[in-house]
């Protein structure tokens, strides 16, 4: 399967979680084992070797796991607050519909490594500049941000590059 065909089977959710919001959902994408395979083998484009690949609760986990897996890499979580064990960094963020927070270990990246940062959605960059400084407080350094979906019109991509001109973002789908 291409990854044109893997992308067609996300699906659009009109007011959920709440109205006015155009979810996307990539379940149908994740049962399909093809096309699962079709977005971690285009990922792993961006992998280097050697690096950490770090994912953001709770669909950039499926990704990022998925790919340091394959690349027979490490696997650094960045989750929403309260469900690390260990001492952990704490970032706040707003998104398209709130505020949360996210949070990693103190010692989630090993030697001021090189870290490829993933989630699903890329909205209003608000979620990945917090994963990006808690990335950097943790010791790393990100040299690439992946996301399966973008939502151009929230300006996410031009806030990031604002802020981190040197981090490239890829995006799978652009709408």
């Amino acid at each position: 399967m291409n990854i044109d065909e893997a992308v067609s089977l996300i699906r659009a959710i009109p007011d959920y979680p709440k109205p006015g919001i155009l979810f996307q959902d990539i379940t149908p994408l994740l049962g399909n084992g093809e096309a699962f395979t079709a977005v971690t083998d285009h990922f792993a484009q961006f992998a280097r070797a050697s690096t950490s690949i770090a994912g953001i609760e709770a669909r950039g986990f499926i990704f990022a796991s998925a790919l340091a897996n394959s690349m027979k890499t490490g696997f650094v979580p960045i989750r929403k607050a309260g469900k690390l064990p260990h001492a952990v960094f704490s970032q706040s963020y707003g998104l398209e519909y709130g505020t949360d927070i996210l949070e990693i270990h103190v010692d989630a990246i090993p030697f001021a490594g090189e870290v490829l940062l993933i989630d699903d959605v890329l909205a209003t960059g608000g979620t990945l500049d917090a994963a990006i400084q808690l990335v950097n407080r943790a010791g790393g350094s990100v040299y690439q941000i992946l996301a399966l979906l973008e939502i151009q019109a929230l300006e996410g991509r031009a806030r990031l590059a604002a802020k981190y001109p040197h981090i490239p973002v890829h995006s799978l789908v652009v709408s």
